[in-house]
């Protein structure tokens, strides 16, 4: 279990001067980041992201409230590097003086930590340790947190961890079925995207949704990366992606899952080693494998009448995401409410309507007037489960977890 974060580590700014907080959400390549002023709503002052980090030349853009939006190519070879360089960045323009904390975005905690942490050299140290659960986002993580902590030794950081949300699946949902002494060493299923799922619920619970809190509903992050929840009555009771976020639907470039006698049969025939297996999997597969083009759905599904590649990667996604509904309507004993979320899940009218096709017998109507213009509910009114277009900010969820862990705000 993660410690708990005791009130006297709130921060000590003056109660009349600006409250902010700073959310972090590094990706394997990509920084993402936001700062709001505390209060209810959180009001977002600037968000931005680094990306391509580790090539040559990486990009930062900046969004500033109320002002145009900024890029400029910049030098980062990993992400210790892109958090300096946001560090100096928020220094020259916002001072830090106001920063009441900074949450990051921490994939895996593995199995000792899932509530969110006051990020201490005990709790560094427990994710170095980590790092083989996952080496595509962990170190990279790890790295910001320390260079925020060498910079601010007194500024309050906490770890938000992605496995949080299926903390508490039923057991048959979290075991694996492989010999029961590697579960000692923490093999099992965790569970990802938890940020934007945690999100997601308190939004479909604002909205009014009565599945929110007594329901059944199906959650879609559906991306470059994506994964779907079942969630019952606000607990998450399965989830696509497991021991691993490249386990589950596939996706932009991971595989999701796959026949576990595959490595053994490369390793036989093309003399491929764990490392160049991980490589395929997590950075050669999903559409773009299938595709053998690109992973982006929209220039997929824009050259899928030309190229039967693509339209077969469109075809593999949608048909694979409907049999996760499937199944996740049989886990749950029926649905009330799906929602789509994530870049694809809220920006492709085609995709979802795709996705739905066939899921009458399920209660899924959708409505394509409603669908094709983007509304926040796209079923029929006649149709027996809600079916919801919800964008996620996982930025915004990182900043209210770290105000309430630091005991800034309730």
């Amino acid at each position: 279990m993660a410690e708990s974060i005791p009130k006297s580590v709130a921060a000590n700014k003056s109660p009349g001067g600006p409250r902010r907080v700073l959310a972090i959400n590094g990706g394997s390549s990509s920084l993402k980041f936001a700062i709001y002023e505390a209060g209810e709503p959180l009001l977002r002052l600037v968000h931005g992201k680094f990306e391509r980090i580790g090539e040559t030349q990486s990009l930062l853009t900046i969004r500033e409230e109320g002002k145009p939006p900024e890029s400029r190519p910049v030098t980062a070879s990993d992400l210790g590097v892109a958090g300096d360089l946001l560090i100096k960045w928020i220094e020259s323009r916002f001072g830090t003086a106001s920063l009441q904390g900074v949450g990051h975005r921490v994939v895996h905690g593995g199995p000792k930590h899932d509530l969110p942490a006051r990020v201490t050299p005990e709790l560094l140290a427990d994710l170095h340790g980590i790092t083989s659960f996952d080496p595509e986002h962990l170190p990279g993580e790890i790295l910001v947190m320390e260079e925020f902590q060498s910079r601010f030794p007194a500024l309050p950081q906490v770890a938000c961890f992605d496995t949080t949300f299926h903390r508490e699946m039923p057991r048959v949902a979290r075991i694996l079925p492989i010999p029961r002494r590697y579960e000692a060493k923490g093999v099992r299923r965790y569970g990802f995207h938890g940020i934007s799922y945690t999100f997601l619920m308190e939004e479909l619970g604002c909205l009014g949704d009565p599945a929110a809190g007594r329901g059944r509903v199906i959650l879609a992050h559906l991306g470059s990366g994506a994964s779907l929840a079942a969630v019952k009555n606000g607990k998450s009771i399965d989830t696509s992606m497991g021991f691993t976020p490249a386990s589950g639907v596939p996706m932009g470039t991971r595989s999701g899952d796959l026949d576990p006698g595959l490595p053994a049969f490369l390793a036989k025939t093309e003399g491929m080693g764990a490392e160049a297996f991980n490589t395929m999997i997590n950075f050669q597969s999903g559409l773009l494998g299938i595709s053998e083009t690109g992973s982006d759905m929209r220039d997929l599904t824009g050259r899928e009448k030309e190229d039967v590649r693509a339209a077969e990667a469109v075809e593999f996604f949608c048909y694979q995401i409907r049999k996760w509904i499937g199944a996740y309507v049989a886990a749950l004993g029926g649905l009330d409410t799906l929602v789509f979320a994530g870049g694809i899940g809220e920006n492709s009218p085609v995709i979802r309507a795709r996705i739905c096709e066939g899921l009458g017998f399920a209660g899924i109507e959708l409505d394509a007037g409603r669908n094709g213009s983007g509304a926040g509910v796209i079923s029929v009114d006649s149709s027996r489960v809600s079916v919801r277009v919800i964008q996620t900010d996982e930025e915004r969820m990182i900043a209210r977890t770290t105000l309430r862990a630091l005991n800034i705000v309730s």
